[in-house]
């Protein structure tokens, strides 16, 4: 059976990582986001290797790393991610299966 949403594409994805960075949208917004396309039926919906792979990043992207409230992830990372992703999509063709 197919997943009734469409998967998202690279532009979301991007998308998704930059309002984070820059505050307009919050990490449990894109965990809860990216957690959609993980079990399930919706696991066979994601076909693009560089959208699979930063989905992967962003869901847990909300981790803490204890009662401090910091994140296991910082800024940093998350720009080293957006450029990693980046630079996936322009190596690796993206996938038209739907």
């Amino acid at each position: 059976m197919a997943y009734a949403q469409p998967p998202p594409t690279r532009d979301e994805v991007d998308a998704w990582f930059t309002a984070v960075l820059t505050g307009a949208r919050t990490r449990d917004e894109a965990d809860r986001w990216a957690a959609q396309w993980h079990g399930g039926p919706a696991d066979d919906a994601v076909t693009d290797e560089a959208v699979w792979w930063a989905l992967d990043l962003l869901h847990g992207i909300d981790l803490s790393t204890g009662p401090d409230g910091g994140f296991l992830h910082d800024d940093d990372q998350m720009r080293q991610w957006l450029d990693e992703f980046r630079r996936r999509c322009r190596v690796l063709p993206a996938r038209d299966d739907a």
